[in-house]
């Protein structure tokens, strides 16, 4: 690395040449991710520190590598952190090319949170949690990623609870933890049982889908009023929340929209919707309206027989399956293009 001098207070400050293979792209970008290294010393702070890392085995490529995408690495003060640091982030480079290293690089924490962040970090890797999940716990500043005693704490409820650590319901089931205090919890249960749940169907609803139980106890009342008031019972509501928690979540707005949709323009059952309540959660413009435009262009040419088929068949599916089963099989090839222009909204909906 050559001299680089930076001007403060018209004093030449300046960061020796440290030989470590570092190329003119690599120091620009580590002086623009972290320019404060500049005021470093170079004797002092940087050398022991990069002597450091290759004494533990990193080799001249790696280091450059790791260093010139995380330069705040070397902020760090204790060894045992730095070393531990350096590892998991060159970890990720080589297991996740794409990974935003600029964001690691603004958010690396200090102090005791940073120590409790790292070790965090690695017990989750240590229990199975991959890489892909942990990089985004790593940037974060979320207080269940900082914390301490009460991250252990509910790390072990979590665990405890049955939670598969490689699964990304394992780490929205310790944030919903960590987050809501036993007192809170209760108080959670205890609204779903004045529904009608059973406290087992609760447990079993949060591990289908962790935030169900961080839906307030208004927003909780409010979607089951406007499930209740469109027709559903009360034995239909409380299927339609375990096959599909999150229909508690949306806004009463969104399930009349679609429920009028499906029931007054397409002519489905409330009964079909109830078995179903996947489709709540379904885009409106970009699945609901296509496809089902598909259908009745269909059934307007009796290409599908008297009856609808089932919203399953119909918003379950994904687009390949769809458009084979609805769209490409048909031999006339103008009427194909017909429904390819109304499947991609290219046709007048």
């Amino acid at each position: 690395m050559s001299d680089i001098a930076l001007e403060k207070s018209a004093s030449p400050v300046c960061v020796r040449n440290l030989t470590h293979g570092f190329t003119d792209s690599q120091i620009s970008s580590i002086i623009t991710n972290y320019p404060l290294l500049l005021v470093a010393d170079a004797d002092e702070s940087l050398a022991p520190k990069l002597k450091l890392l290759q004494n533990r085995g990193a080799s001249t490529s790696e280091l450059t590598e790791v260093l010139s995408k995380v330069p705040k690495i070397l902020r760090m003060k204790k060894d045992k952190a730095l070393g531990r640091y350096y590892d998991f982030v060159k970890e990720i480079i080589e297991a996740d090319k794409s990974s935003k290293f600029e964001r690691l690089c603004l958010s690396l924490p200090q102090g005791s949170k940073q120590e409790n962040t790292i070790r965090n970090v690695l017990v989750l890797r240590d229990l199975g949690v991959p890489q892909r999940l942990l990089f985004p716990l790593l940037i974060s500043r979320s207080a269940h990623v900082c914390g301490k005693e009460r991250f252990e704490e509910s790390l072990k409820k979590v665990l405890e609870m049955g939670f598969d650590p490689t699964t990304p319901k394992f780490v929205k089931a310790l944030h919903t933890v960590y987050e809501l205090s036993d007192k809170t919890i209760e108080e959670k249960v205890n609204v779903y049982k004045r529904l009608g749940f059973g406290v087992g169907d609760v447990w079993k609803i949060f591990k289908k889908h962790p935030s169900f139980l961080k839906f307030s106890e208004k927003n909780i009342s409010n979607s089951i009023d406007t499930f209740l008031g469109l027709g559903f019972s009360r034995v239909e509501l409380a299927g339609m929340v375990k096959r599909f928690p999150q229909c508690i979540g949306l806004s009463a707005e969104t399930v009349k929209k679609k429920n009028e949709f499906l029931v007054e323009k397409m002519n489905w059952p409330l009964k079909s919707l109830a078995l179903f309540p996947h489709v709540f959660g379904c885009s409106m413009e970009k699945r609901i309206a296509p496809r089902c435009e598909v259908i009745k262009a269909l059934m307007s040419k009796g290409l599908l027989g008297s009856e609808l088929p089932s919203v399953s068949s119909v918003l379950a599916c994904t687009d390949h399956m769809f458009m084979k089963k609805y769209v490409s099989k048909h031999d006339d090839k103008v009427f194909v293009d017909e429904l390819m222009a109304i499947f991609t909204k290219d046709g007048d909906l």
